[in-house]
Formats: structure tokens, sequence, C-alpha cells
């Protein structure tokens, strides 16, 4: 296994990463591990599958969709 050495970590990083190593019983070493996997462990999303997916969930919603033109009148309204 390659062993990975970082430097200049800001201490709020540092403290926040102790923190969930210790809410998820793990040593920091581990954390960070489980946090690196997880970041780069994404995969390619299907455009196709995404929009059914997406027109599947739009089936549930109810109330108006949301239109540019909504979005807009939200922003200007100060509420985005």
């Amino acid at each position: 296994m390659a062993t990975l050495t970082i430097k200049n970590i800001p201490d709020e990083v540092y403290q926040r990463l102790k923190h969930q190593a210790a809410q998820h019983r793990r040593s920091l070493n581990q954390e960070i591990i489980a946090c690196l996997e997880q970041s780069s462990g994404s995969v390619p999303v299907d455009p196709g599958t995404f929009l059914a997916r997406a027109r599947e969930i739009r089936k549930f919603v109810k109330g108006p969709l949301l239109t540019e033109r909504r979005l807009k009148q939200f922003k200007t309204a100060g509420r985005l």
C-alpha cells in the first residue's frame, strides 16, 4: 500500500476530521481514508437514466413547477 503525507492542514480542518473520526469510532487515518474513498469513488452519471429518475420523482411533487420565471421572482424577492 502507498503512503501519503499531507502538509499544512488548517487547524480547523484537522479538528473537524478528528471529531468525525471519534463520531465514527475510527482512527484519524481511517477517517481520512474513508473521506478519500467517498470523494474519489464517484461513478459517471448516465444522462438518460438521470432524467428518467428525475421524471419519476417529479410525479410525486405537488405544487407548481419551478420555472426560470418563478426562480427569477424568488431571487428578486430575496428568498433564495
